[in-house]
């Protein structure tokens, strides 16, 4: 009798599972379940969708499950698990079209549950048109509010890269935005000098950003009219709560799974966890952080995949492993675009790191060639060695793709000296003579 994969989740990191497993070793039967009508979606999408840059919410679908079924991998949707059972090794799950409760038995298990958004116990966050947005039919719901012409004014409550992107989503269906953010910068993760640069760009696009504004509440009949925040109440006809996820982890930790100090589930380079046939992949799995080797929960769709190929590998018997991450993100906001890699500055500051930095703005392209923007390029490094630890840069949104090259000069320990050095592709329409990265790398050696 074949031995059973099963996969609890879809979306990236199962789907990426399953997928590897059945290729890996194609004796094994692999299932996958997943709670909601879509087993793979790009979650990334959402905001070009809302926008309608993007014109169906199907657009957003990866694989269809029949697709799945046609490479020998069975997809129940609608199905959730409602219990793991480690020492039966059986799955309980609710299967919701059909109303019926059924058990499975698996020879190894991947645990791919996501993440949820966090949306705290504010008053009135039950109101009409408060969305979060995390999945295709969220997105619909946005969208159709919007088409109806009733939403002239929203809040977005929280300032990160999504909450960025969706000023972007919003701006061309004339609605006047508010971005809501508790702490004193948007886009936290970034240093304040870069986030800068973005919320002044922001702002002369009209968009509202109030900083050190943490929400109350809202306000409203059956839809929201305002959001209190700060002592101040913003008008508003949709609310977007953008102010984060929380590894969806309550399956594993009912099951005796081990968390991490991050919330996440603990996992090895194998995405092993502490029982011996159970893997994890996503956005409920935590990291390891390539500079400093700590764990780390930094949830992204390249990371997803990336976890779920390993451990599906794994999990029928294959060998991989998962190096870890270093938080490699990049983001648009119309015009502008946004990316960063490694530590910041205030990451080496908090963790007490001897660290040196090297800011330079300059053209994205050769100074005679039309269309060239200014872009900002910083780069953080070691005092005492020179060694790269991070790097981010704020400029046109074709240009700031450059992050993947400080990204592979992280991965393969490069000093600043050895960054500078690099043979980097150079047109009048892509960049200058010496690339704005070469730029930042000298200044940093001098």
């Amino acid at each position: 009798m074949a031995k059973r994969l099963v996969v609890v989740g879809g979306v990236a990191g199962g789907t990426s599972a399953a997928a590897k497993a059945k290729r890996t070793n194609p004796q094994w039967e692999v299932v996958i379940f997943e709670k909601g009508p879509y087993v793979s979606y790009g979650g990334c999408g959402l905001p070009y969708y809302v926008e309608g840059e993007i014109e169906k919410k199907e657009d957003l679908v990866v694989r269809w499950p029949r697709q799945f079924r046609e490479q020998g991998i069975e997809v129940y949707t609608q199905s959730e698990v409602k219990v793991l059972d480690i020492d039966k090794g059986e799955v309980e799950v609710f299967h919701s079209e059909e109303g019926e409760t059924r058990r499975y038995p698996y020879d190894a298990l991947v645990i791919a549950t996501g993440a949820k958004p966090l949306v705290p116990p504010f008053p009135g966050k039950d109101l009409g048109g408060i969305h979060v947005l995390r999945t295709p039919n969220q997105g619909e719901a946005i969208r159709k509010e919007l088409e109806s012409g009733k939403v002239k004014r929203a809040v977005v409550v929280g300032g990160g890269f999504i909450g960025v992107e969706m000023c972007e989503a919003l701006a061309p269906w004339g609605v006047d935005v508010t971005v809501v953010e508790l702490l004193d910068q948007i886009l936290p993760p970034m240093d304040r000098d870069m986030a800068d640069l973005v919320a002044k760009y922001l702002q002369e696009k009209g968009v509202r950003i109030l900083t050190g504004h943490g929400v109350e509440g809202f306000l409203g009949d059956r839809r929201v009219k305002k959001v209190v925040a700060g002592g101040e109440e913003i008008p508003a006809d949709m609310v977007i709560l953008s102010i984060g996820v929380r590894p969806n982890v309550d399956l594993a930790k009912e099951a005796g799974i081990q968390l991490g100090p991050t919330g996440a589930i603990a996992a090895s380079e194998r995405m092993e966890t502490n029982v011996g046939v159970v893997y994890t992949a996503g956005d409920c799995a935590e990291a390891r952080h390539i500079i400093t080797g700590e764990p780390v929960y930094i949830p992204l769709g390249t990371t997803a995949n990336k976890m779920g190929r390993v451990a599906g590998t794994n999990a029928v018997g294959g060998d991989a492993v998962f190096k870890g991450v270093l938080g490699t993100v990049i983001f648009k906001a119309m015009e502008l675009g946004g990316a960063m890699t490694g530590l910041t500055e205030k990451d080496a500051v908090r963790r007490g790191i001897p660290y040196k930095v090297a800011r330079i703005t300059a053209r994205d392209r050769a100074h005679y060639y039309p269309g060239g923007q200014r872009i900002t390029v910083k780069l953080v490094y070691h005092a005492e060695t020179g060694k790269l630890l991070g790097g981010q840069i704020v400029g046109h949104w074709t240009s700031v793709k450059r992050i993947d090259a400080v990204a592979v000069a992280l991965y393969a320990g490069l000093t600043v000296e050895d960054f500078s050095r690099q043979d980097l592709a150079y047109a009048p329409p892509f960049s200058p003579v010496w690339d704005p990265l070469l730029v930042a790398a000298n200044r940093a050696v001098k």
